[in-house]
């Protein structure tokens, strides 16, 4: 049986999209996101915990963000959580709301976070050419196995390459795209 499977081949790459689409969402620009606080964990009911588990995360305003606690035993968790995850964000206790005004970014604040989002990206397009290697090593394999012909392995390497060069191209967009949007924010 053929080891070369372009479907899955394709499937990976945009898992590798994915995955830094939503690294980027994570990076702070100046306006108030939610998805901001996803990597947030809280220690609750003895153990670790995201924070959408234990609370509602909404942005009531667009510097503004505000975590709706369950359960009023763990908003000083959550405000601790918030505090530990190292966002730059000031957590303050309002009831059972903990709120979170987001502060002006910095020139050199903004400069570390384009900087980041294009590391980000650069992971992505190594996981990108990963994929394409096993790619590329499974058609020889096949070839050698005489399961597909030279003609056939040369044809599949093309779609292989084609494939890479779409998705870094996409990685690239997404990690510009974020750049600008956080040196204008």
């Amino acid at each position: 049986m053929a080891k070369y499977d372009k479907a899955d081949i394709e499937r990976r790459m945009q898992g590798a999209i994915d995955s830094l689409k939503g690294d980027l969402s994570g990076l702070r620009t100046g306006r108030a996101n939610t998805s901001l606080l996803d990597p947030v964990v809280v220690e609750v009911y003895g153990s670790m915990m995201p924070l959408n588990q234990v609370a509602t995360v909404s942005a009531p305003e667009p510097r503004m963000l505000s975590v709706q606690v369950w359960d009023k035993a763990n908003v000083t968790a959550v405000e601790k959580g918030i505090a530990k995850a190292n966002l730059g964000l000031n957590p303050m206790i309002d009831g059972q709301n903990v709120r979170l005004p987001m502060p002006d970014l910095t020139e050199e604040r903004r400069k570390d976070l384009a900087k980041l989002a294009g590391q980000y990206a650069e992971q992505s397009k190594i996981a990108i050419r990963n994929v394409r290697r096993d790619g590329m090593e499974a058609l020889k394999e096949d070839e050698k196995k005489k399961e597909i012909s030279e003609d056939e392995r040369k044809r599949f390497e093309d779609e292989v390459q084609k494939l890479t060069d779409k998705y870094v191209g996409e990685a690239d967009q997404a990690a510009q795209a974020k750049e600008k949007e956080i040196m204008t924010q």
